[in-house]
């Protein structure tokens, strides 16, 4: 009965193939929990790919996709998600911030519509499902599986979501941009006693001050937060671009002697909560 997190893009903004985005990986936000036998897929980032790959490999056919929101660095990876196109394959996809919108199915669509994209939606040959709610909404997945969301602090909105399973909690909150000096009160619910909380640290407490309005946040933010509302760990996530792998080796060494709780999502890293 595990609970197993992976992370496939750790980056933010936009994907960075390059040497100097190695060590900490250059996909954006794409994150696999395995629970038990089930699998929750968290955005659609250019992590997803590498991800549909394995899953073709493996023969993982089922999966929930929670989307955060649907800026384009958490979504334009869905159109080279492989596993979509083939038959015998099932996905259903979520998000809490379109209700009262188009909707994401509306949204997936438009990205691959010409003429910005050759191939259309409707190529894809797994069966799609599609879902929106309000983010702040609870709900089950699975038996077992129960899921709280909170609505974001991010420009166009972005969900938060807390999965529980079997006495273990998983926090995946990205996009999202604090007030100094005003914790989030969704967030600090939502993260309550969590024993794994992915945070959006795109910035640090520095380079915040000139980011406001932007949607991030910062990873000191990050440990304020997971301090406050007794979470048990901190990844730090969703990666600015400029910030190469030396940068972030800085920033690791930095976290772990503010907080020893935290340390820095790489792509390919994987945590086991139960």
């Amino acid at each position: 009965m595990s609970f197993k997190v992976k992370f496939w893009g750790v980056r933010g903004s936009i994907a960075c193939p390059s040497p100097s985005h190695i060590t900490f990986g250059g996909n954006t936000s794409c994150i696999e929990v395995s629970l038990g036998g089930n699998r929750i897929i968290l955005d659609a980032g250019t992590g997803i790919r590498n991800l549909g790959q394995w899953m073709l490999k493996k023969d993982v056919k089922h999966a929930k996709v929670l989307m955060s929101h649907t800026h384009w660095d958490h979504i334009n990876g869905f159109p080279f998600f492989t596993p979509a196109f083939e038959k015998g394959y099932h996905f259903s996809i979520m998000a809490g911030h379109l209700i009262d919108s188009e909707g994401i199915e509306k949204v997936l669509a438009g990205q691959m519509a010409q003429p910005t994209f050759p191939v259309p939606l409707e190529m894809m040959d797994a069966r799609l499902d599609y879902e929106d709610f309000r983010a702040g909404d609870s709900f089950d997945l699975w038996q077992g599986v129960k899921i709280k969301t909170a609505p974001l602090n991010h420009p166009n909105g972005a969900t938060g979501y807390r999965i529980e399973y079997k006495g273990k909690s998983l926090v995946y909150v990205t996009d999202t941009e604090h007030i100094i000096g005003k914790p989030d009160q969704n967030i600090l619910e939502l993260i309550e006693g969590a024993d794994l909380v992915i945070y959006d640290s795109t910035y640090t407490d520095s380079e915040f001050v000139d980011k406001i309005g932007w949607g991030h946040s910062t990873w000191q933010e990050g440990v304020r937060l997971c301090r406050a509302a007794n979470a048990k760990s901190l990844a730090i996530f969703h990666h600015d671009p400029d910030h190469e792998d030396l940068f972030m080796e800085r920033l690791e060494s930095e976290a772990k002697a503010k907080w020893s709780q935290a340390f820095v999502a790489r792509e390919h890293m994987r945590c086991n909560l139960a």
